[in-house]
């Protein structure tokens, strides 16, 4: 349970941050993003990011777990 309080206090500190840093642009666009924009509607997915965030809390969570 403290492992798991940790870690989640940690994604917290990185999500405080980055709302920090980028306040008011929200996240850079990375390769890999999904962005369609017509003329009424605009979508975007923020696969890049996903698989980021993937990447890293994998590394910590198998780093922490030994």
């Amino acid at each position: 349970m403290g492992k798991f309080l940790i870690i989640a206090g940690l994604v917290l500190v990185v999500a405080g941050l980055l709302v920090h840093f980028f306040p008011s642009d929200g996240l850079p666009r990375l390769p890999g993003d999904i962005y369609i924009k017509k003329e009424n509607s605009v979508f975007y997915f923020p696969l890049g990011w996903c698989v980021l965030i993937s990447i890293v809390l994998t590394l910590v969570v198998r780093f922490l777990g030994k």
